[in-house]
This record gives structure tokens, C-alpha cells and sequence, in this order.
């Protein structure tokens, strides 16, 4: 089974680069400090051994999906491999960028592979529902709500004062991000891929919200699972 895609001209990170730029230009001096000091601190805290590793199995949950189905770990992956991207939230400035990206260079070549794909994030279904018409996602896109799942996998993490401050400044309602009141979690971009059993083949977790795998990686990492898997046989 072979796995190909299209490589678009702008890249994932560059995507991100260019709206890291555009805050550098536009917000106050203050708020940009807030939302790089937490990014900074997410990744010099981060320790990879701290969560979810490859070979380990994932718990067997089911999450409702936006559309009002169900998704299955158990049942995806009786049906082969999947790959699950978890993220922050539908008003994410960085999820509108990546989410996107993903359906147009990721999921056409896992779809034609037979590959199922599942975005993952802690937002109840009302609210998380304005990201999958907003970008039409042709993937199920389900809701962790309360983070049971992320927090078993031990990719979550928490807001530091001033970003909780900042949030809350704005009108924000932790309850509206993850179904829990008064608790500013959420997880890590991560990305996963599982085979039968729900064991875990790839794992990438990022600490910084606005640095997330690349199609091309991920793309990589299923090639790899496929070469594996013909030499076992």
C-alpha cells in the first residue's frame, strides 16, 4: 500500500512563522510577551518521558464526534491504522492554520491508503463544531471533554497566570475550551499513530502550540509502520 501526497507551496511552520510576524506587528508589546513566555516556558518544562510513549496502549475510549457519531479506539484500530491529532481548541488562531493544512496534504493520502484519520480536542461538541464547517473537514473531529484522554496520555498542559489573566481579560470560560470549570488545561499539539490493538506506533508531541508536525512527518512515519509491517510478513 503506498502512500503518496502533494507538498503545497507554503509550508506548516512557515504558515506559523508568518502569523507569529503579523502579532509581532500588531499586538501590544505586553501581549505578545505573555503569549511567547508561556510558549517558552512550555518547551524548556516539556519532558518527553512524561508522556505517551511508542508501544504503550492506548486506553479503550469512545468520543462523541461533531456530526453526532461515535469514535472508537478500539474499533478504528480493529480496522487498521490511525492516525489521531490532538488539539487546543475551535477559536485557536494556530489550529485554523493547521487543521486545514492537514486536510489538504495529510488526509487525501491517508484516505487513499485506507488510513483513518481523527482530530481530537478537550472542546465540547457546541462550540467545536464552528471549526469543522468554518475549514469543511472531511475527518471526524471529536470531543475529549473534560481531557480523560489527553491527561492519560500526559499531554496536557496548564495556563501560567498571566496567559490564564489574559484569557480571562478577554472574556474567556475554561469550561468553553475544555468542559471544566476554572481549570486552564489543554493538551499539547500532538500526533499519534496506532495500529491494532490501540498500540501506539509514532508519537510527536509539541510543547509550542505554533510548531506541529508536518504532513511530510507524519507521512513518513506511516511509511515506515508499512515497511515494517511487509518485512514481518
Amino acid at each position: 500500500m503506498s502512500i503518496n501526497h502533494t507538498v503545497t507551496p507554503a509550508s506548516l511552520r512557515s504558515r506559523f512563522q508568518a502569523l507569529d510576524d503579523e502579532r509581532a506587528r500588531t499586538w501590544t508589546p505586553e501581549a505578545f510577551a505573555v503569549n511567547r513566555n508561556q510558549r517558552a516556558a512550555l518547551i524548556s518544562d516539556h519532558d518527553p518521558a512524561s508522556h505517551v510513549q511508542v508501544g504503550d496502549i492506548l486506553p479503550d475510549v469512545s468520543l462523541p464526534t461533531v456530526g453526532g457519531e461515535t469514535v472508537s479506539l478500539e474499533t478504528i484500530s480493529g480496522k487498521g491504522r490511525s492516525v489521531l491529532i490532538f488539539f487546543r481548541f475551535s477559536g485557536c488562531p494556530a489550529c485554523n492554520i493547521a487543521l486545514p493544512y492537514y486536510r489538504d496534504t495529510l488526509w487525501p493520502a491517508l484516505s487513499a491508503a485506507g488510513i483513518s484519520l481523527v482530530a481530537i480536542s478537550p472542546q465540547p461538541l457546541g462550540p467545536l463544531n464552528e471549526i469543522v464547517h468554518r475549514h469543511a473537514l472531511p475527518f471526524p473531529v471529536a470531543s475529549d471533554t473534560g481531557l480523560k484522554l489527553s491527561r492519560a496520555l500526559g499531554i496536557t498542559y496548564k495556563f501560567d497566570e498571566p496567559s490564564r489573566r489574559a484569557a480571562e481579560a478577554k472574556g474567556g470560560d475554561s469550561g468553553i475550551l475544555n468542559g471544566l470549570d476554572q481549570t486552564w488545561e489543554l493538551p499539547k499539539p500532538t500526533v499519534l499513530l496506532i495500529g491494532a490493538g490501540r498500540v501506539v506506533h509514532f508519537v510527536d508531541v509539541s510543547p509550542d502550540w505554533m510548531d506541529r508536525s508536518s504532513s511530510e512527518t507524519i507521512l513518513h512515519a506511516v511509511r515506515l509502520t508499512t515497511e515494517a509491517t511487509s518485512h514481518a510478513a
